[in-house]
């Protein structure tokens, strides 16, 4: 199962006229960091973080990368950062789709195919699915068609009471975990696209069979001891736990390699384990 889903390029923008200053304190407020702080890691005087931050000092290229840099800025918003004080961004925003990114492709695709029979995908900054691999088609099975047009959604497909969430024996629980997990990302990314798509999916319904369920229920075989929060889905009567692994590029140089993430689920019990040997041999 293969999905290139590219999207359309943002373009980072800044508030006219106000500079990086106003950017930089607000990354640096966020990060909980004093000016003092900040000025020890960059090697730089609180006086002059103080003075970038007022805009009384145009702080050079080489200082606002800095800056971001121990301010843990996400690739896309240190573009806006450079923007802002007056430099050209220094990171591209490549297509998926072009040439240039095709060993990245390749590779992305080999790695969640040879982690079958176990479920893997990639998906980009607003969990638009990129690739995927056949354990996910397989739990995707007799989901609704028109949850089914590229680009495919994770976030929807999980928590649309049409597609998964209906199977989600801990339904409560791995929507909380899911949401909780985009409201970390949007406080980091100030993406406006993630806001809307955190919207939707919260303000899904319940599914009745949802309501009432026990979390972490035995199904007759006893508590399994799980070391991580599972994601526990039926697959024609057949309970499957799993516990999800979510890996990013270290050290990115392109925004929209920055933004992907392979996320792989682990079989959290034997069970599972002999289940989908058994299905994909």
């Amino acid at each position: 199962m293969t999905i290139l889903a590219t999207g359309d390029v943002r373009v980072p923008t800044a508030p006219a006229g106000r500079g990086a200053g106003p950017l930089l304190r607000a990354w640096r407020e966020r990060r909980r960091i004093s000016q003092l702080e900040l000025a020890l890691r960059a090697d730089s005087s609180a006086r002059h973080i103080s003075f970038i931050e007022t805009g009384r000092s145009r702080p050079s290229e080489e200082m606002v990368l800095r800056l971001a840099e121990h301010l843990e800025v996400p690739v896309r918003e240190r573009n806006a950062l450079l923007l802002a004080a007056g430099y050209a961004p220094r990171y591209p925003e490549t297509p998926l789709d072009d040439p240039a990114l095709g060993a990245l492709r390749e590779g992305l695709e080999r790695l969640i195919r040879g982690y079958e029979p176990y479920p893997a995908l990639v998906v980009d900054a607003v969990y638009d699915v990129v690739t995927a691999n056949r354990g996910v088609a397989m739990l995707l099975e007799g989901v609704p068609e028109e949850l089914l047009v590229p680009p495919l959604n994770a976030m929807r497909l999980t928590l649309h009471p049409e597609g998964l969430a209906p199977r989600i024996r801990n339904l409560r629980e791995w929507r909380g975990h899911l949401l909780a997990q985009m409201e970390r990302q949007i406080a980091l990314h100030r993406s406006p696209a993630l806001r809307e798509l955190y919207e939707e999916v919260a303000g899904y319904p319940l599914p009745e069979a949802a309501a009432g369920a026990v979390p972490q229920e035995a199904d007759g075989e006893g508590e399994v001891p799980y070391f991580a929060l599972p994601m526990r889905i039926e697959h024609e009567g057949q309970v499957l736990s799993f516990v999800s692994s979510i890996s990013t590029f270290n050290t990115p140089m392109d925004v929209t390699v920055a933004e992907l993430a392979i996320e792989t689920f682990l079989p959290a019990d034997p069970a599972t384990v002999k289940y989908l040997h058994s299905m994909m041999p």
